[in-house]
């Protein structure tokens, strides 16, 4: 057995994905690897950086020190960089932390690998090692993205949209659901452009229905679509398969045509309520999942109370916030003045989770008493920790479920619920 190699994955679940891609190349060439190991005793240490905004780029510069400082005392002695954070300053890391043994951007698994001697296996480029639970999985199906938004660095970092082919995909996930994979998450920087620049034109729709096809494949859930050119046919295939869960994240930003101008997203608000409205229509029960932004440049207070209330009229099921973050070489960068004060942006970012914590608590309380079908993801103390299928992983509420009985991980129960409060909800096995 060669060397044991410890993966730090930060991040989004894409990047996770890189990190799984990245495993199995490593297992491949017979190395022993690990994931996220803090006093790790592997040889060789691997951070998948994250570049997205001034947080998480503080948490990968912080990690890659860590990393140096347990080098310099002899309990590693390798540290390799990829990901975002290395894609985007490689250079100006590598000068300012020279113990690093090597920063390689985003796509260049064949550095890191050639770098510790090895050969990068094409054949098995798309192969993984999950390092989810075994039921579920996420599938990237793009990188990159075309749009222009005002405050992204992502282009600057992952080029322009570069969808996967549709039959390795579909091969993939089939992989995936005969090694037990139950949930496909579903996940790219705009689901709502797959397709366009390798086909000619958009196959979202038809993609999830093929996934939906595959034995084995009960749960779908698709991530990070944009309201702009929106593909609607895909509401057909959510409201007509009973396993593409009733679930959508939809990035909207803001609820202010000044700022959504400001912003180039390409939308106005009327037409962000206007599609809310046919895809609550056409999709009866859906839940939709948002983030939105405050203290952009040039938002006012009055913006800032269109997009109090928009949040209130548009009773959004899931919602994060993200205080304004300047990022170098953005549109923003080169023409706006970051002048809304740090402290403004995170007191409005609060506001608007309160508004959101009164809305999740109301429809919280309105399920107990309703029965819904459960996924144990894992046991966590006197409770099982579970998901509906409004639900993904890491982001949204849980269902803490008692048993008289052991319930098994990776299992759908049907559990009633019996309480609720402004995160979870809570609820025992139907007998």
């Amino acid at each position: 057995m060669k060397k044991k190699v410890n993966i730090i994955s930060l991040g989004c679940s894409k990047n996770l994905v890189d990190t799984e891609m990245l495993l199995k190349q490593l297992q491949l060439a017979g190395y022993a690897t690990e994931t996220d190991v803090e006093q790790s005793d592997a040889e060789v240490v691997i951070v998948n950086t994250c570049g997205f905004i001034g947080d998480a780029k503080e948490e990968s510069v912080n990690t890659i020190l860590e990393q140096v400082e347990r080098k310099k005392e002899g309990w590693t002695k390798q540290v390799y960089v990829i990901g975002c954070l290395s894609q985007r300053y490689g250079e100006e890391l590598a000068k300012e932390i020279p113990e690093v043994d090597g920063f390689f951007g985003k796509f260049d698994w064949q550095g890191v690998v050639g770098s510790m001697g090895e050969r990068f296996r094409e054949e098995a480029q798309y192969e993984r090692v999950l390092t989810t639970p075994p039921h579920y999985a996420y599938l990237k199906i793009s990188e990159g993205c075309n749009r222009t938004c005002s405050y992204c660095a992502i282009p600057i970092m992952t080029g322009r949209h570069k969808s996967r082919d549709f039959d390795s995909l579909l091969e993939e996930c089939r992989a995936l659901a005969r090694g037990g994979v139950k949930e496909i998450l579903v996940v790219a920087q705009d689901l709502t452009y797959y397709g366009i620049d390798l086909y000619g034109k958009n196959r979202l729709a038809e993609l999830v229905g093929r996934i939906a096809d595959i034995p084995g494949v009960e749960w779908v859930k698709l991530h990070y679509a944009y309201p702009a050119g929106f593909p609607e046919e895909l509401l057909a295939v959510m409201r007509e398969r009973q396993n593409v869960c009733k679930y959508l994240d939809i990035a909207l930003q803001h609820g202010s045509d000044h700022i959504l101008q400001l912003m180039r997203r390409g939308v106005t608000r009327q037409q962000i309520v206007d599609l809310i409205h046919k895809i609550r229509r056409e999709v009866p029960g859906i839940y939709l999942r948002t983030t939105l932004m405050t203290g952009h440049p040039g938002e006012t207070e009055e913006d800032f109370c269109e997009l109090c209330d928009f949040v209130r009229e548009m009773q959004f099921e899931r919602l994060g916030v993200f205080p304004y973050s300047h990022e170098d070489d953005t549109y923003c960068d080169k023409h706006y003045r970051d002048d809304v004060p740090e402290t403004v942006k995170r007191e409005r970012a609060e506001i608007l989770m309160q508004i959101q914590a009164d809305i999740s608590e109301r429809l919280a309380a309105s399920l107990v008493g309703q029965r819904m079908r459960v996924l144990i993801d894992r046991r966590e103390g006197d409770y099982y920790a579970g998901r509906t299928e409004h639900d993904s992983p890491e982001v949204d509420p849980e269902v803490l479920v008692s048993a008289e009985k052991p319930l098994k991980c990776g299992e759908f129960y049907m559990v009633e619920i019996t309480g609720a409060d402004e995160y979870d909800l809570y609820g025992r096995v139907c007998s």
